[in-house]
């Protein structure tokens, strides 16, 4: 099951609207073939695996390990269990159910009713942890929510009245940082921040897919010369719009920007400023993970970051810089 959940991880970023999942076939004690859902569309883990093997005959007589509750339904491609029957794979060996509403504990009866022994729970917390975000998003009906921000050592976002942008963390942690984009299907900005920083909010130094950018502009001021806008066709960009957000005060309304997201089936979402944006979700405590850089370098003046009520998970240097990881779960 390790092994599954190391394999399915390789999909991160790359399988939404689909969860990460992986599959181990075992025959007299030995691997014999694995499998791990790559993309979309594409054949799923246990799929995979099982198409690795010449000799099917040998299938009768194995077990078959995967991280997720193999589904039952038609969607892009045929349901596993069907092909686990079909194959006549006597034991399967689960991790967790799948909390989707379309499948959930259906895969695991059919296999049952036709008599294939089947064991769930099998590093269950690992293997519910892995798909975070696929099960926040069936489960609370909202994408997974990731703060991140970077702040001085004495606690500021950027110096007083700064014009230009203005680095605080050193390249080993922006290259996290586009790692982290490559791995959500969302990045949010508030309009403030498009505006005067005019970011790309893509993975260009990391190898990945980019994130859809989410802005907040619920009074259209990005205008058709930013560089979001001259990359919409590419980047997807997604402004959520004044009439579905704000209430009649013409204030944003936290639930109904979520439920926007939901709607574009939006299941992860780093949100990277500016100020306003990041404190309003702390400030409502809608938030699953916080991601905070402390530099090395000090401003003395400046925009005070977000403040977190929160004992830090951890912490990790980064040459001169500091990751303080939060958890809100």
């Amino acid at each position: 099951m390790r092994r599954c959940i190391e394999l399915a991880k390789k999909g991160l970023g790359y399988t939404y609207p689909n969860p990460l999942v992986g599959c181990v076939i075992v025959h007299n004690g030995k691997i014999i073939s694995e499998g791990w859902h790559k993309k979309a569309g594409n054949a799923h883990a246990e799929v995979e695996a099982v198409e690795k093997i010449k000799d099917k005959s040998i299938l009768k007589e194995a077990t078959l390990y995967v991280n997720l509750e193999p589904c039952n339904h038609y969607g892009k491609t045929p349901p596993c269990s069907a092909l686990i029957l079909k194959m006549k794979i006597p034991r399967v060996v689960i991790g967790t159910v799948d909390y989707n509403e379309q499948v959930f504990h259906q895969g695991i009866k059919k296999l049952e009713k036709n008599g294939c022994n089947v064991k769930t729970g099998l590093l269950e917390k690992e293997c519910i942890e892995l798909n975070r975000r696929f099960f926040t998003f069936h489960q609370k009906k909202r994408p997974y929510i990731i703060l991140k921000w970077a702040e001085s050592k004495d606690g500021f976002l950027a110096p007083k009245d700064s014009s230009e942008k203005y680095w605080l963390t050193n390249t080993v942690s922006k290259q996290m940082v586009h790692q982290w984009r490559s791995q959500e299907q969302a990045i949010m900005i508030g309009v403030r921040t498009a505006i005067l920083d005019n970011p790309r909010l893509d993975t260009r130094l990391w190898h990945g897919n980019n994130p859809i950018p989410v802005i907040i502009d619920s009074k259209h001021k990005l205008s058709n010369e930013q560089f979001l806008f001259a990359n919409k066709k590419s980047n997807n960009l997604l402004t959520i719009p004044k009439k579905q957000i704000a209430n009649k005060q013409a204030k944003l309304d936290l639930k109904d920007l979520i439920n926007y997201l939901h709607e574009n089936k939006i299941q992860s979402v780093i949100i990277e400023g500016g100020a306003k944006t990041l404190d309003l979700f702390i400030k409502n405590n809608l938030w699953d993970e916080a991601r905070v850089f402390k530099s090395s370098m000090t401003l003395k003046e400046g925009l005070a970051a977000p403040k977190l009520r929160k004992k830090e998970n951890s912490v990790f240097a980064l040459d001169d810089d500091k990751l303080y990881t939060y958890n809100n779960f």
